[in-house]
């Protein structure tokens, strides 16, 4: 005779939690926010506006909370959408591991610790990190499977960590912080058209487009180039002496400009192949552009 010892007994795995915290949040792409809002945030502190730690560590735990609730609300909003592709169907949320409750849970602890963290570096960081995660739920999510315009919609939220570490820096957004934000604006355009490119397969399952015209066509792959051409030319106005406080030298700009004649290669190569390999090429070769940049961009600083 069976007795209550012989019953089954769930066990609560820390591991397996964590990592769906880590999927919930989508760690790696938040750490990548990170980088950007950490490199704002060194070329923003100056002599009247002096480094400190506690700004640093309040700016990278508030931009992880941010970019976290964003995401956690996504996916709770997406939950059915993310069941049906491939790349999405195994989340924490479709895949039955988390409630949609207990997702709803971690996304509002992660927007009010996030608000309340980047108000303590100053109002303008909060405003701006509140205006991001309203941006990228309420807006840009919905307008996913509406419009291909989408992606004009989600380059805001996804261009403000740049220019948010140097709000945080300095109290003020002004035309340096303006000149980060156009930055990482432009870049999204290419490296999210390549991203719909080669996951179209994927995305049409859930009846989301996210290409220009809605298509692998002519006409997208000539937008991502002109994008690409609007990237460098943005990439490059800390050269021109009209950005204030920011700015970089010649020879740096030259690296700049060598390393957006290089991504634009591959747009080209987009453009001539129209292949999946093709973008997925030029996805790689956009994330390691706008990484490398921001290295230049702090090398300058200390270096010159």
């Amino acid at each position: 005779m069976k007795t209550a010892l012989d019953a089954p007994v769930t066990s609560f795995s820390v591991k397996s939690a964590f990592a769906d915290f880590k999927a919930i949040t989508k760690a790696g792409l938040a750490i990548s926010v990170l980088f950007s809002s950490i490199a704002g945030y060194l070329l923003g502190f100056s002599d009247s506006h002096p480094f400190r730690w506690s700004i640093l560590i309040m700016l990278i735990i508030g931009g992880y909370c941010m970019v976290g609730a964003s995401n956690a609300f996504n996916q709770v909003i997406e939950k059915d959408i993310d069941a049906l592709m491939d790349r999405t169907k195994n989340r924490p949320v479709p895949a039955g591991r988390m409630s949609v409750t207990t997702a709803l849970s971690i996304a509002f602890l992660l927007t009010l610790t996030g608000i309340i963290l980047l108000y303590l570096i100053n109002p303008k960081t909060a405003m701006f990190g509140a205006i991001s995660i309203f941006l990228y739920t309420c807006v840009y999510t919905p307008l996913k499977t509406v419009t291909p315009l989408s992606v004009f919609v989600g380059a805001f939220p996804g261009a403000i960590p740049f220019m948010l570490g140097w709000v945080a820096a300095t109290g003020n957004f002004g035309i340096e912080a303006g000149t980060l934000f156009l930055i990482q604006f432009f870049w999204q355009f290419p490296h999210f058209w390549s991203i719909g490119w080669f996951l179209y397969d994927d995305y049409e399952k859930a009846n989301i487009f996210m290409l220009p015209t809605g298509k692998r066509d002519n006409s997208t792959a000539l937008q991502t180039i002109l994008y690409t051409v609007w990237l460098i030319v943005a990439s490059l106005l800390p050269a021109s002496g009209y950005t204030g406080q920011f700015y970089i030298t010649h020879w740096s700009a030259a690296v700049v400009l060598l390393m957006g004649l290089w991504m634009l290669v591959y747009a080209v190569k987009l453009y001539r192949l129209r292949t999946p390999k093709a973008a997925k090429a030029l996805m790689l070769a956009s994330v390691s552009y706008i990484s490398l940049v921001q290295i230049v961009y702090v090398l300058d600083k200390f270096l010159r």
